[in-house]
């Protein structure tokens, strides 16, 4: 099958990875939620109404996909935006 996509396979399959984290609106709120600094899991539990198990869950599928990164300071964690890109493509 000939194509018009010069864009390798494997690159392509990258992207739609990315955008399949992003599928969902819960992970789509803590980027916006860390757009202005670094957030912890109790914040974010607060702000989104999601449980804690819920708002792990979604932190480690962001984390994973290199959208968020994590910085423990004494007994918390702390969330922020890897790639601002994520603002440009989903966040106004």
């Amino acid at each position: 099958m000939k194509t018009d996509c010069y864009i390798p396979i494997t690159a392509l399959n990258q992207v739609a990875e990315y955008f399949k984290v992003l599928s969902e609106l819960s992970r789509l709120q803590v980027p916006c939620m860390v757009k202005s600094g670094s957030i912890n899991v109790g914040e974010i539990m607060t702000a989104t109404g999601l449980v804690q198990a819920n708002a792990s869950k979604h932190l480690k599928v962001l984390h994973q996909a290199g959208i968020i990164q994590c910085q423990p300071q004494g007994v918390s964690v702390y969330y922020s935006v890897v790639d601002p890109l994520i603002f440009d493509l989903c966040v106004n």
